[in-house]
């Protein structure tokens, strides 16, 4: 019930609500189809980075932003560390971390920190977080490097197919609010994180 009054609700006002400007910096973790890299596009005219790591999305995902240049797409995913993995292809549920009977293949993920670092990126003002289970890696990565501080909102959808996904969730939780308050939350669908 929650879920679908989310879906029908909070994907066109809490998931695109925020102060964002022309000069905004936004990073999109699993872009999927660009439908909220448009939203938030069409609505503040921002600057987004979509990280994405199946390749024929990445196509779909250029095509539909040909000739913008604040939008920038990149071939890989953003985790906790830099390798290849085998991603379950599965439409919008695709994931690293489940073993679906469907096709698969190899995608590169390259560490968020490391990313965060290389590029000298001081700020961001909006990250969306919705990869299927990397989440928490994603998450944990940030905090373990003291890094969840240049994000100003932190979007994230956790899921509970994951091991004790509960459990890791309230710890990340714990830490997060450390520097962060909970501005929405609905559990295992969407929750928002605004830096104190």
């Amino acid at each position: 019930m929650v879920e679908q009054w989310f879906r029908d609700n909070g994907d066109n006002t809490l998931r695109v609500n925020y102060p964002l400007s022309e000069d905004s910096i936004v990073f999109d973790l699993g872009g999927y189809k660009g439908e909220w890299t448009n939203k938030i596009y069409q609505k503040y005219k921002c600057n987004v980075s979509i990280f994405e790591p199946i390749p024929f999305l990445v196509d779909e995902i250029n095509s539909k932003f040909s000739g913008i240049e604040k939008i920038k797409t990149y071939r890989f995913g953003l985790s906790n560390e830099t390798k290849k993995m085998i991603i379950f292809l599965s439409d919008d549920g695709s994931s690293f971390n489940t073993n679906y009977d469907s096709d698969k293949i190899e995608c590169d993920v390259v560490s968020i920190s490391d990313f965060i670092k290389d590029n000298n990126i001081e700020k961001i003002d909006l990250i969306k977080i919705n990869i299927e289970g990397d989440e928490y890696a994603v998450l944990n990565n940030l905090l373990d490097n003291k890094l969840i501080n240049i994000f100003t909102d932190i979007q994230v959808q956790f899921h509970s197919f994951i091991d004790n996904s509960d459990q890791k969730r309230k710890l990340i939780q714990d830490r997060l609010s450390e520097t962060h308050e909970l501005t929405y939350n609905y559990d295992f669908v969407w929750e928002n994180w605004k830096k104190r």
